[in-house]
C-alpha cells in the first residue's frame, strides 16, 4: 500500500502532520512519539525575533474544544536555527516550518534566513494583524495574500504554503489570491475567532478578549472549507481543523486535501498522530486501497 504524498516535489511517507503551536518542534512530544513516523513536523510560528506573546490567561477550555490567544509567542529565528532545526534533523521525518510576523518585511526577512537551513518546506501564517495596515488581519484581504505571497516566493528556495484563515466571508477567494501569487499549496482551516465569558465573575475568561477557537467542534467547518477550496483551486491543500481520529482524517482527505494536520488532539492524546498513521493504513487494507491518492477528493 502506497501512503505517500508530495506537494511541489516534497515527498512525505505518509499525509501526517502536525498543526502548529500544537506541537512545538517536536521535542517534548518525541517523550512520547517516534518523530520519525510523522509524514512532517510542522513548527511553532517562527518571526525575526523573540515575541513574549499575549499576557495570561491565554487558554481557556470550551465545549468540544478550546480557545487560545497565546498571540504566537516564540523564541525568534536565531533560537530557532541554532536548537530546533539541528534537533528535527535527527529524525527521518519532513520539516515545514510556520513563519510570522506583523508586516511584510518580517516574513521576508525569516523566509530569507531559511533560504539555506535544512528545512523541507514553509508555512505562511497570514493570520497576523499587519501593523502597517492599521492592524487588519492579511489573510482576510485578497490583495494583501497575493501581494505577500509574491514577495515571499521572491525569497523562498523552499516551497511555500500559505495558511488561511476561516474568518471570512468567502475562503475560496483568498485561497485564489495565494494560487494568484504564487503559492505552491495552502493549509486550512486556521482557528475560528470565539469568546468566553466567566458569568460568575462576569469577566472575560481571556486577557485579550477572544481568542482562536480549535478542536473538535470546528471540525465540520474544517471539511466544508477544505472541499470548497479544493474545488477552486489547482494547488495541494494541507487539511486541519478538530482531527481527533481517523475519520476525522479520512474525511479531509476525502473532500481533498493531499496531507492533513492534527493540532488540539494532541493536547489530550499525544499519540493521536501514530494512531491516525496505523489507521489510515488499516482503512486502506480493509477496503482494498492500494493507493492513497484514490482517496484524495475522491467525495464530488
Amino acid at each position: 500500500m502506497n501512503t505517500k504524498v508530495s506537494i511541489s516535489g516534497v515527498e512525505f511517507k505518509n499525509p501526517v502532520t502536525v498543526a502548529s503551536g500544537t506541537f512545538g518542534s517536536g521535542m517534548e512530544y518525541s517523550e512520547f512519539v517516534d518523530l520519525g513516523r510523522l509524514g512532517a513536523v510542522t513548527t511553532k510560528g517562527v518571526a525575526s525575533v523573540p515575541w513574549e506573546g499575549n499576557p495570561t490567561p491565554r487558554v481557556a477550555e470550551v465545549k468540544s474544544g478550546m480557545l487560545n490567544a497565546i498571540g504566537l509567542q516564540n523564541p525568534g529565528i536565531d533560537t530557532f536555527i541554532k536548537r530546533d532545526i539541528p534537533f528535527l534533523r535527527k529524525y527521518d521525518t519532513r520539516i515545514i516550518v510556520n513563519v510570522c510576523g506583523h508586516e511584510p518585511k518580517e516574513y521576508v526577512e525569516v523566509v530569507e534566513r531559511l533560504s539555506t537551513e535544512d528545512v523541507d518546506m514553509l508555512e505562511i501564517n497570514v493570520s497576523c494583524p499587519n501593523v502597517k495596515a492599521g492592524g487588519i488581519t492579511l489573510g482576510t484581504e485578497p490583495k494583501s495574500v497575493e501581494s505577500i505571497t509574491r514577495d515571499i516566493k521572491a525569497k523562498a528556495k523552499q516551497p511555500v504554503i500559505i495558511k488561511l484563515s476561516p474568518n471570512v466571508t468567502d475562503i475560496t477567494e483568498i485561497a485564489r489570491a495565494a494560487e494568484a501569487g504564487g503559492a505552491d499549496g495552502v493549509s486550512l482551516i486556521n482557528t475560528i475567532t470565539g469568546m468566553k465569558i466567566d458569568v460568575n465573575r462576569r469577566k472575560f475568561v481571556l486577557a485579550n478578549k477572544t481568542g482562536g477557537m480549535s478542536g473538535p467542534a470546528i471540525h465540520p467547518v474544517a471539511v466544508r472549507m477544505v472541499y470548497q477550496v479544493a474545488n477552486a483551486v489547482n494547488i495541494p491543500i494541507i487539511g486541519m481543523g478538530g482531527v481527533t481520529d481517523t475519520e476525522d482524517a479520512l474525511e479531509l482527505i476525502m473532500a481533498g486535501a493531499t496531507m492533513l494536520a492534527v493540532g488540539t488532539s494532541n493536547f489530550n492524546n499525544p499519540y493521536t498522530t501514530i494512531e491516525i498513521i496505523d489507521g489510515i493504513t488499516e482503512y486502506m487494507r480493509n477496503n482494498n486501497v492500494s493507493d492513497i491518492h484514490e482517496l484524495i477528493g475522491c467525495v464530488k
